[in-house]
């Protein structure tokens, strides 16, 4: 008769299926689908700080920027060419969720990649120069409602974009097309913000994460939020669209996907690693720098909530006639 194993026996058995688990991890990559500075930038960074303090991983983690499509270029690459590779994460937002939603992701939907954590959210932002004329939303509004084309507008992204789609039910608020607005488009937040301060635009549809630290040093303005209720932290003075009499919301996660053919011990590795650093007060204190507020999912919760994030989001770009068929 076989004799069970020790105590000890199943804790050496564990150490080593856990290590196994994280051989193949041994390059770890984060892939930035923008240009750096933008909140991209900002998701791979948190990630690549925590693991490196909290001794997660043997290697840094390196960032490697894919602009294209606010996603879509990282999102073809990862399927089309490193589906399996255990090494690789993705930063996502909820502006990728949108652009899947629309068919802006070519033929990859939120079914071709493996989720594997969100690690913050965020929210939408409006913010103007540090010498805009207006103080508040009601002004803004105004002032895009006497002439839409006068006001230059900017954000991350073309027509159809999360920050055009700020902007547009912003626009339909204050009964103006959509269609009528002058709508200037970047790759990422981190160069809107550049044309903002260097007045090339009049207002940018941005995140509040990307946009605080400008904001704190009295570059830009930021002024309105698009959340329920107002934030905590160093936005804290910032009134929401809400307060402001429009009831403008714009909740945005930030997290990461890996390929769709990663092995599932690896793909588990990854989960696991995410797990241990959101449970730390270090993490917590690198998310509030960052400007993110607390929304921690893994693996199986977030690829639920993923699939209806996305439902959610064709509806409204079905509103704006968006989808691609």
């Amino acid at each position: 008769m076989r004799k069970p194993l020790s105590v000890f026996a199943v804790s050496v058995v564990a150490t080593v299926t856990s290590l196994a688990a994280l051989a193949a991890i041994d390059k770890p990559e984060c892939i930035v689908g923008a240009k750096p500075g933008g909140g991209f930038d900002l998701t791979c960074k948190l990630a690549q700080q925590s693991f490196q303090d909290l001794k997660l991983i043997k290697e840094p983690m390196r960032a490697t920027y894919m602009p294209g499509g606010i996603g879509a270029v990282a999102m073809n690459t990862v399927v089309a060419q490193r589906a399996a590779d255990p090494n690789v994460i993705v930063a996502f937002s909820g502006g990728s969720l949108l652009n899947i939603a629309q068919g802006k992701f070519g033929k990859w939907t939120e079914s071709d990649v493996r989720w594997v954590a969100a690690v913050g959210a965020d929210y939408g932002s409006i913010s103007v120069g540090k010498n805009a004329p207006w103080k508040n939303l009601a002004e803004v509004a105004a002032a895009i409602k006497a002439d839409p084309a006068k006001v230059p507008l900017g954000g991350g992204g073309t027509v159809g974009s999360q920050d055009w789609t700020k902007a547009a039910m912003l626009a339909k608020k204050i009964g103006v097309d959509p269609k009528a607005m002058r709508w200037v488009s970047f790759e990422g937040n981190g160069e809107a913000t550049t044309a903002l301060m260097g007045g090339h635009i009049q207002v940018m549809f941005g995140d509040v994460s990307a946009d605080e630290a400008q904001a704190v040093a009295g570059n830009i303005r930021t002024i309105a939020v698009l959340a329920e209720k107002r934030l905590e932290g160093k936005m804290s003075g910032v009134a929401t669209a809400k307060e402001q009499g429009y009831d403008l919301q714009w909740p945005i996660i930030r997290g990461f996907y890996t390929g769709p053919k990663v092995a599932d011990a690896d793909y588990k590795a990854w989960q696991d690693m995410f797990r241990k650093a959101m449970a730390t007060k270090e993490f917590a204190a690198l998310r509030e720098q960052r400007g993110l507020q607390p929304f921690d999912i893994v693996g199986p919760e977030l690829d639920a909530y993923v699939k209806k994030q996305v439902g959610e989001y064709r509806a409204i770009a079905n509103e704006f006639g968006l989808v691609k068929k």
